[in-house]
């Protein structure tokens, strides 16, 4: 079996000897130390065999010594099939350059479709896909994948609620669900507005009920403040009440702030690199120097390879590395106080309403103590302070 691997590796002849001296010339190739192999006798004057291709040229003198003739029927092996590869290289070529063409075609992007969105709204998702690099003509395997595009979008489109992301084939196809109007209340019993917590009355805007307090005033948690029952004893009418009342609230935050912090950040600095990768096994292509990155982060991602609507098993690997490095941030006592006060106000207006306003703000406390700056705030805020609180009967 190891000759058989040798000799087609290195090429075999099948030989036609004719003739009287065929003993004579065969014997005379065993002595010159010439290797034949699949002898066959065909008649009394002929005979065929294999020899390998280097041994060619030795068979011409004991040829011509035992008065035979030669005649070459077939060629096989290695070099032979490597020349009919040359002569053939155009049409190959061709076929591997369709091939390799079908298969960049396969894998880049024709189309880009979006559902369920306003004309409007069409255009601002098409203006950040181009800002993303998403578009007819590019790669998929240079796109971010369909999690990220989708995260994305919703947070750039303000317009858009959902939005759904699917690649088919070589299309991108968007389902978008808009931000509705707000729906329509739903039908309210009767009910009265009371105080949600202590403020002073700044405003009172009442559509329906009968307000039982004055701008001003002083009011407590759960105080009637606008009722639902209005008219006389004889005539008296139960209703819904409806309305806003404007309260000034009052709210105290504590801030920690370090005067000195290290954290780690990207310097945008970043290197890519793209692997083929087959059954598990990534075989760099392109970007895969060494990394001179001393702190660094890798994100990995992968895209299947398309060959027209089927996925072939081989995959392109993206690695992408970002250099990140320390910073460390030292305040100044002014900064790092008015970086607190910042702060506190962060953290009121996450704990207020939307429509709340912030009317004033006093520092009642302010320290540095371990290399961290300490606030306490008072806020003073305008907002809303009823709430509805169903009319039992009896009351």
């Amino acid at each position: 079996m190891k000759n058989q691997w040798i000799h087609t590796f290195s090429g075999t002849v099948k030989v036609k000897l004719t003739g009287k001296g065929i003993e004579r010339f065969l014997n005379q190739l065993t002595r010159n130390g010439v290797s034949i192999w699949n002898v066959k006798k065909h008649g009394s004057e002929a005979v065929t065999f294999y020899v390998n291709l280097q041994d060619v040229k030795k068979l011409r003198i004991p040829a011509r010594d035992s008065q035979c003739k030669i005649r070459f029927l077939e060629r096989a092996g290695g070099p032979f099939f490597l020349k009919k590869l040359w002569t053939n290289s155009g049409f190959l070529a061709g076929a591997f350059l369709f091939f390799g063409l079908i298969m960049l075609l396969s894998n880049m992007v024709w189309g880009i479709e979006i559902d369920g969105a306003s004309p409007a709204t069409e255009h601002q998702i098409r203006k950040e896909l181009d800002r993303m690099g998403i578009g007819v003509g590019k790669m998929q395997f240079s796109i971010d994948n369909v999690e990220g595009i989708q995260k994305e979008l919703t947070d750039k489109v303000g317009a858009l609620t959902w939005i759904g992301v699917e690649l088919k084939g070589t299309t991108y196809h968007f389902q978008a669900v808009e931000k509705s109007e707000p729906e329509k209340a739903e039908a309210i019993g009767p009910r009265h507005l009371v105080a949600k917590k202590k403020a002073a009355i700044v405003k009172i805007f009442v559509e329906k009920g009968d307000p039982v307090v004055e701008v001003n005033d002083f009011v407590k948690p759960g105080q009637l403040l606008v009722s639902g029952l209005y008219g006389n004893e004889n005539e008296q009418k139960v209703v819904a009440a409806t309305g806003e009342i404007l309260g000034e609230t009052w709210y105290s935050t504590k801030v920690e702030l370090p005067l000195k912090s290290t954290f780690q950040v990207y310097n945008g600095n970043e290197k890519r690199g793209y692997a083929l990768k087959i059954a598990g096994k990534a075989m760099p292509v392109w970007g895969f120097g060494k990394n001179e990155f001393k702190e660094f982060e890798t994100e990995v991602s992968e895209q299947p390879i398309k060959f027209f609507k089927w996925e072939l098993p081989a995959k392109i690997e993206k690695k992408t590395i970002r250099e990140r490095e320390q910073v460390t941030r030292v305040y100044t006592r002014e900064e790092a106080i008015e970086s607190a006060k910042e702060l506190a106000r962060k953290d009121i207006k996450n704990s207020l309403p939307e429509n709340a306003i912030i009317k004033g703000e006093k520092i009642l406390h302010q320290s540095i103590e371990n290399d961290k700056v300490k606030l306490i705030t008072h806020f003073t805020i305008i907002e809303d302070i009823a709430v509805g609180q169903p009319i039992i009967q009896g009351d």
